[in-house]
């Protein structure tokens, strides 16, 4: 992806936006712990009936209950909104050995970071180096408003924002992927499916965990990019009017497994451009 000139307007919206935080990035490999690995679990389902899901708390730890409300796709608002819960039978584990995604992708040892998020299983992943840092739920673009699939690098971030399509819609933990359709992630509430206006929905402690993480872009002027963020991933499709797919877990504990092959396919056609931003960010971080 070379440099490309974007219209001054959408450059005065960066302004606005913008964080001011523009040091952030790192030109060292960061420094990544061995994989956790993932765990065999079962599944059971927990039916829902009027006000029922706020009883779950007085079973479960504080940790216990995040780690229902990430595989549920919901924040603790709404967890009297489905039908069923999914609760798992193991929670001797940390949230990040119930991932879909793998605990590592060989292919990637050598690009330092670089995020994933899954229309089908409504999750996102973290790697450093190939090694999974972290994953959480997601709730991406509705049916009508669908989230664009395909290869983004983080632009500029803000800690708390006002939406482009409704200024009553306060985005916290902002991060922009692309300036001109206004997509990117933020806190926001998950009602456990896919309801945003193309944009990615995140529980407030990822979207935090993002934020700090994310390498922003940096420009040499108002016009003109001089390198590109950290690359986002965007693949997959949501049944929508089906049921919901982690409900399948019931049956099959590995149904939402996403397997390195097919995260291999989908990065393929971006490799060398990844790579290239990735070597330009270190060649201007060194030069500053």
């Amino acid at each position: 992806m070379n440099p490309v000139k974007f219209c001054l307007p959408l450059l005065l919206l960066f302004a606005q936006c913008h964080s001011g935080n523009e040091n952030n990035i790192k030109d060292e490999k960061p420094k990544v712990e061995k994989p956790k690995e993932p765990i065999e679990i079962k599944y059971s389902a927990f039916s829902i009936k009027k006000g029922r899901g706020d009883s779950i708390k007085k079973y479960y730890t504080p940790q216990q209950f995040s780690i229902i409300l990430a595989l549920n796709r919901i924040d603790s608002a709404h967890i009297n909104s489905p039908d069923t819960l999914i609760i798992p039978d193991n929670f001797e584990a940390e949230l990040i050995q119930y991932s879909p995604f793998p605990v590592s992708l060989s292919f990637l040892s050598e690009v330092k970071k670089i995020i994933f998020f899954s229309y089908s299983s409504q999750s996102f992943a973290v790697y450093n180096s190939g090694v999974l840092v972290h994953w959480g739920p997601t709730n991406m673009g509705s049916k009508k408003h669908p989230t664009p699939t395909g290869i983004y690098y983080a632009n500029w971030k803000a800690e708390e924002t006002k939406s482009s399509f409704d200024d009553e819609w306060i985005l916290k933990w902002n991060v922009n992927l692309d300036n001109k359709e206004g997509v990117g992630w933020h806190q926001y509430t998950l009602p456990g499916f896919p309801a945003s206006h193309s944009c990615l929905r995140l529980l407030e402690a990822d979207a935090k965990f993002l934020y700090d993480w994310v390498d922003e872009w940096k420009l040499v002027d108002k016009e003109n990019i001089e390198t590109n963020g950290t690359p986002t991933v965007i693949f997959g499709a949501y049944p929508f009017g089906k049921p919901k797919p982690w409900l399948a877990l019931l049956q099959n504990a590995h149904i939402l497994d996403i397997n390195e092959d097919l995260l291999k396919k989908e990065v393929a056609p971006f490799l060398a451009d990844i790579k290239h931003w990735e070597q330009k960010r270190d060649s201007v971080n060194a030069a500053k």
